[in-house]
Protein backbone atom coordinates (compact mmCIF):
# COMPACT_ATOMS: atom_id res chain seq x y z
CA UNK A 1 0.00 0.00 0.00
CA UNK A 2 1.14 3.53 -0.73
CA UNK A 3 1.85 6.11 1.93
CA UNK A 4 -0.14 9.32 2.08
CA UNK A 5 1.08 12.71 3.31
CA UNK A 6 -1.55 14.48 5.40
CA UNK A 7 -1.51 18.11 6.50
CA UNK A 8 -3.44 19.19 9.59
CA UNK A 9 -4.06 22.72 10.87
CA UNK A 10 -4.18 22.77 14.67
CA UNK A 11 -5.72 25.80 16.41
CA UNK A 12 -4.65 26.28 20.02
CA UNK A 13 -7.16 27.37 22.68
CA UNK A 14 -5.52 30.79 23.08
CA UNK A 15 -2.36 32.81 22.33
CA UNK A 16 -1.12 31.86 25.83
CA UNK A 17 -0.71 28.17 24.91
CA UNK A 18 2.93 26.99 25.11
CA UNK A 19 3.43 26.02 21.46
CA UNK A 20 6.78 24.32 22.05
CA UNK A 21 5.24 22.05 24.69
CA UNK A 22 2.25 21.35 22.43
CA UNK A 23 4.56 20.48 19.52
CA UNK A 24 6.48 18.06 21.72
CA UNK A 25 3.28 16.41 22.98
CA UNK A 26 2.04 15.96 19.41
CA UNK A 27 5.35 14.65 18.07
CA UNK A 28 5.82 12.16 20.92
CA UNK A 29 2.20 11.03 21.12
CA UNK A 30 1.19 10.39 17.52
CA UNK A 31 -0.58 7.05 17.06
CA UNK A 32 1.50 4.16 15.71
CA UNK A 33 -0.14 4.37 12.26
CA UNK A 34 1.08 7.97 11.78
CA UNK A 35 4.67 8.97 11.11
CA UNK A 36 5.69 12.50 12.09
CA UNK A 37 7.22 14.62 9.31
CA UNK A 38 7.28 18.21 10.63
CA UNK A 39 5.38 21.00 12.39
CA UNK A 40 5.48 24.64 11.34
CA UNK A 41 3.82 27.74 12.78
CA UNK A 42 1.32 29.92 10.93
CA UNK A 43 0.42 33.29 12.48
CA UNK A 44 -3.38 33.82 12.38
CA UNK A 45 -4.36 37.07 14.15
CA UNK A 46 -4.15 38.83 17.52
CA UNK A 47 -1.16 36.76 18.62
CA UNK A 48 -2.83 33.43 17.82
CA UNK A 49 -0.56 30.99 15.99
CA UNK A 50 -1.78 27.78 14.35
CA UNK A 51 0.41 24.70 14.09
CA UNK A 52 0.66 23.00 10.70
CA UNK A 53 1.42 19.30 11.15
CA UNK A 54 2.61 17.10 8.29
CA UNK A 55 2.52 13.35 8.85
CA UNK A 56 2.40 10.19 6.75
CA UNK A 57 -0.03 7.33 7.06
CA UNK A 58 -0.77 4.22 5.02
CA UNK A 59 -3.42 4.74 2.37
CA UNK A 60 -6.25 2.67 3.73
CA UNK A 61 -9.37 2.49 5.81
CA UNK A 62 -9.41 4.81 8.82
CA UNK A 63 -6.91 7.19 7.28
CA UNK A 64 -6.25 10.16 9.54
CA UNK A 65 -8.95 9.27 12.08
CA UNK A 66 -6.71 8.06 14.92
CA UNK A 67 -4.42 11.09 14.59
CA UNK A 68 -7.42 13.46 14.49
CA UNK A 69 -8.87 11.87 17.64
CA UNK A 70 -5.54 12.08 19.49
CA UNK A 71 -4.85 15.74 18.67
CA UNK A 72 -8.42 17.00 19.12
CA UNK A 73 -8.40 15.37 22.57
CA UNK A 74 -5.44 17.43 23.80
CA UNK A 75 -6.21 20.08 26.44
CA UNK A 76 -4.70 23.08 24.64
CA UNK A 77 -6.29 22.36 21.23
CA UNK A 78 -9.42 24.29 20.22
CA UNK A 79 -9.91 22.74 16.77
CA UNK A 80 -8.24 20.77 14.00
CA UNK A 81 -8.73 20.60 10.27
CA UNK A 82 -7.22 18.30 7.66
CA UNK A 83 -6.11 20.76 5.00
CA UNK A 84 -4.45 18.40 2.56
CA UNK A 85 -3.94 14.75 1.68
CA UNK A 86 -1.78 13.47 -1.16
CA UNK A 87 -0.17 10.23 -2.23
CA UNK A 88 3.61 9.96 -1.97
CA UNK A 89 5.34 8.77 -5.09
Amino acid sequence: MADVLATMKIMPESPEVDLEALKETIQNGLPEDAEFQNITEEPIAFGLVALILNFTIEDGEGGTESTEEFISGLDDVASIEITGIGRLM
